[in-house]
């Protein structure tokens, strides 16, 4: 009895320790949409597991891709590098980025520009040479530097996820539901960073719509995904382009067909938008350490946008033992690559392998 005494009063005291401590998230309720049923172009398939895997076993968490103009594949790793796959087919350590490199583009000088979650903006030489374009904007330093697209006129359009937490943390930044991030514009040119959209929800992926009129930008826990017009008659203003998505938005490309690929590194959760309806309630998860926070599960999930925002096809790994947890789906020639942000490898899936799409030329 009298250690049971004792077990009692040591659960009372750390339950106690646990209600009266500080959250690290003033949260925000929100009421989310009810998910869209898994059926139609959304019907469980197994088209993933058609891919074949790169790398596997050799690459820590590569979120994104990019292709060099002699067709060799580029990722960035967990432990800070860029990974170049030579001819055949291995990984090989290329450059050391010093922080976390996450969205990847070329420039037409063939500088690989890379969105690092640490160090902000950066622009990797031919020869390797690391330069830091940007780290800031209005004064307000970048916490996590996310998706990055290089327009055809060489400006660079990119996201901040969160000016509040930093990659480690950005799981309270979805959980917590406050307009943390924006989108920005670097001018290499002027070397000049501006604002384009504040307030965003985990500013995530961007990608230049195929005529250069507008971009979109994924608002990943609001599960959807913004127009902003860059020019026209509604230049400067934003609408949603896609909404109520069957899961999280992450990075985003578009091919030669003018179809959008969006990765999805985890579907919706009704723990999760349950959550959502309750800020108290969030608050108290968020005390929790991560493992026992809701996670993203495994899934494999990519959809195709047609030029109004509509789903018309999905990629799927229902078993989610192949490829999932992913971040981004990147067209390369005649071929989508797949990123993640939890698994060691990368996937390539011809495009005509998926029925109904066909080249992207």
């Amino acid at each position: 009895m009298k250690w049971l005494l004792i077990l009692l009063l040591i659960v009372f005291v750390l339950l106690g320790g646990f209600l009266l401590s500080p959250s690290p998230v003033d949260s925000q309720s929100w009421q989310p949409p009810s998910a869209p049923a898994m059926r139609g172009p959304l019907a469980p398939n197994e088209r993933l597991r058609l891919s074949d895997l790169l790398g596997r076993g050799q690459l820590a968490q590569p979120e994104d891709t990019a292709m060099d103009a002699s067709g060799r594949i580029y990722t960035g790793t967990a432990d800070g590098w860029i990974v170049r796959f030579n001819r055949d087919g291995e990984a090989i350590p290329w450059v050391e980025t010093g922080g976390r490199p996450l969205g990847l583009d070329f420039d037409a000088d063939g500088n690989l520009i890379v969105a690092d979650a640490a160090r902000g903006l950066l622009s990797i030489s031919a020869q390797g040479e690391i330069r830091v374009l940007t780290r800031e904007a209005e004064g307000l330093p970048f916490r996590l530097t996310d998706g990055v697209e290089v327009a055809p006129d060489g400006r660079i359009y990119f996201t901040d996820a969160s000016s509040r937490h930093r990659l480690a943390d950005h799981q309270l930044d979805l959980l917590a539901m406050r307009p943390n991030g924006r989108l920005l514009r670097y001018h290499p040119g002027t070397g000049q960073t501006t604002v384009l959209l504040r307030n965003l929800y985990f500013a995530n992926g961007v990608v230049a719509s195929p005529d250069g009129d507008y971009l979109l930008v994924a608002e990943t826990p609001r599960y959807r995904i913004l127009r902003y017009w860059l020019s026209g008659p509604e230049r400067g203003r934003a609408e949603v382009f896609a909404d109520n998505l069957p899961g999280f938005p992450d990075n985003l490309d578009v091919d030669a067909a003018g179809r959008y690929w969006v990765a999805m590194p985890a579907l919706r959760r009704t723990s999760l938008d349950f959550l959502h309806r309750h800020s108290w309630l969030k608050n108290l998860v968020a005390r929790l350490p991560s493992w026992l926070r809701p996670g993203p599960g495994r899934y494999g999930l990519v959809v195709a946008l047609n030029q109004e925002g509509d789903i018309i096809t999905s990629l799927q790994d229902t078993r989610g033992d192949y490829l999932w947890g992913l971040t981004s789906a990147r067209v390369h020639g005649d071929a989508l690559y797949f990123g993640s942000l939890y698994t060691d490898r990368l996937g390539r899936l011809p495009l005509d392998a998926i029925p109904g799409m066909g080249s992207a030329h």
